[in-house]
């Protein structure tokens, strides 16, 4: 199969199903935005130590993402009950991971700024574009059945990545820099 297919010259793009649309729709920017979240967690997990417990979550993460942006690149209603989504066991998974980590950490009392590391600072990047393909599925105002665990399962991901980077930090013996809301001139 060749990388290049050429159909895509003309600004459009195929969805799962056959139906064709325009790179600039809300879906692809919604599958796209998903993609970059998973290109950054492929980043985040080759500066994550290979000792770290959370390893294994961070791969099933990225096999997760793959089936969001299924989800999301697929219109066709009899296409979709093909394709496995995530669902109250995968959001489950995240909450648990959040609280494990949270109990090893100080208690936040105020904004914290991203990074410290090269891991550190990957992490909040995945934070980061991940919010906003939460904001990109909720502008879709999707309305099928199979997407319901989708937007929770984003924000408790978000939640994930910041927390994750808090671990990351205390791991790796580096100081949280407490945002100062006015600086000297």
């Amino acid at each position: 199969m060749k990388i290049y297919t050429k159909k895509g010259d003309d600004g459009g793009t195929s969805l799962f199903g056959g139906d064709r649309i325009s790179k600039h729709d809300q879906r692809v920017e919604a599958y796209g935005t998903i993609d970059e979240v998973n290109s950054f967690l492929g980043l985040l997990i080759s500066h994550v130590p290979t000792h770290d417990s959370y390893r294994p979550l961070l791969s099933k993460i990225q096999h997760l993402l793959f089936n969001v942006g299924s989800l999301l690149a697929t219109a066709d209603e009899s296409f979709l009950s093909s394709i496995e989504g995530v669902d109250v066991s995968d959001i489950e998974s995240l909450e648990l991971a959040i609280d494990q980590m949270d109990h090893t950490l100080a208690p936040l009392k105020n904004f914290i700024l991203p990074g410290g590391s090269i891991a550190v600072s990957t992490a909040h990047i995945c934070r980061t574009v991940c919010r906003r393909a939460e904001r990109r599925i909720v502008l879709l105002g999707l309305q099928h059945e199979s997407y319901v665990s989708i937007i929770p399962f984003i924000n408790r991901l978000s939640d994930f990545f910041f927390v994750y980077a808090r671990h990351l930090s205390l791991a790796e013996g580096n100081e949280e820099v407490i945002w100062q809301p006015k600086q000297g001139k």
